[in-house]
């Protein structure tokens, strides 16, 4: 729920304002009521931190709180607070300092609503931080606090390293040392736990999973044939609080899909004039990319390729078979994957 209370003061500081500069000149226009300016709060302000520094995002207000269209972000006010670990009170306020300013913009860039960022380094070990945000279309007209975000910062553990990416059929398993060091090279003496994180394609990388304790991780949530990168974070504990740690170098594996077809039904053989024509039943394999047709002599194990088939047809002529001899035919599905999976070979059809 929007607090007035602030909006109200810088209304009654709008009014006078736009009379004193309205009188002056003896115009009198209507003044503008500042819902109609100041912009809605912004709701995402949010944080990823590393063994150097934090960095802030949030996205542009594009309504004032009355709902209407905002044209123009005049700059934002960044206001952080940091308080020794040991001084922290869960229920005092906060002691945010003077705001940053940070040049604005329009809102919008094309289709796509703008992000603001910024980057704050000099973190000190021992402290916990805190950030909100406001936005400004003016020097009078600002919104109210955006949600503030908080961490704690101890000196934190080393990336993980050597980490690996090996792919499976809709799936890749990621593995990596343990870390046993903080970044300054001293030893981790406090439990250690690991985030992954995953993009598609090689930047924005998001959290997936839980915090883990293992070094393994097991990625079902991908699909087969896109290329997705990861990086792992490792995670020092303090209390019932994580200190965000280093950050290994990203990898980057492609699922493939190693399932084969079923192989085809109904394989019949049948002798003609033209050759001898093998017929099957079409397959109900969604990712169908053809057929194989194999031929082997009756006195043989061994099987010789005759040819491939479009997907879209079921039959093939054999114009190298002798009438003198029996053969055993046989056909396998494939799919589309790179490489392909063939299927085992069908029931043997023969002519007797």
């Amino acid at each position: 729920m929007i607090s007035l209370n602030r909006v109200k003061i810088t209304g009654v500081f709008l009014f006078g304002a736009v009379f004193f500069l309205m009188g002056g000149c003896g115009y009198k226009n209507e003044p503008v009521p500042p819902e109609n300016v100041v912009p809605r709060a912004i709701e995402d302000l949010s944080f990823t931190v590393n063994d150097k520094e934090v960095r802030l995002n949030w996205t542009y207000p594009v309504k004032t709180i009355s709902g209407t269209s905002l044209s123009v972000i005049d700059s934002f006010e960044l206001f952080r607070a940091e308080i020794p670990i040991d001084q922290y009170c869960g229920n005092c306020p906060i002691p945010f300092a003077e705001p940053l300013d940070i040049p604005g913009g329009v809102p919008v860039d094309g289709e796509m609503r703008r992000r603001g960022s910024y980057k704050s380094a000099l973190l000190k070990s021992g402290h916990k931080y805190f950030f909100k945000v406001r936005s400004r279309t003016s020097w009078w007209a600002s919104s109210n606090d955006s949600n503030v975000v908080s961490f704690l910062w101890f000196e934190p553990a080393a990336a993980p390293e050597n980490v690996t990416a090996v792919p499976g059929d809709s799936e890749i398993t990621l593995s990596w040392n343990s870390v046993t060091k903080r970044i300054d090279g001293q030893p981790v003496q406090k439990p250690i736990k690991y985030q992954v994180l995953r993009s598609a394609g090689g930047k924005d990388f998001e959290k997936i999973g839980e915090l883990l304790t293992s070094t393994q991780f097991v990625d079902r949530q991908v699909r087969n044939g896109q290329k997705y990168f990861y990086t792992v974070q490792s995670k020092l504990a303090h209390g019932d609080e994580f200190v965000d740690g280093g950050v290994s170098e990203d990898v980057a594996s492609t699922p493939v899909d190693m399932t084969p077809p079923t192989p085809p039904a109904g394989v019949t053989a049948v002798w003609t004039s033209g050759g001898v024509k093998i017929f099957w039943d079409k397959s109900s394999v969604v990712d169908i990319g053809g057929y194989r047709v194999y031929r082997r002599e009756a006195d043989k194990d061994t099987y010789k390729l005759l040819g491939n088939v479009d997907p879209a047809y079921t039959i093939f002529v054999d114009t190298q078979a002798e009438d003198s001899k029996r053969y055993y035919w046989a056909v396998t599905a494939i799919d589309q994957a790179k490489p392909v999976n063939e299927s085992e070979k069908s029931r043997e059809a023969t002519i007797r």
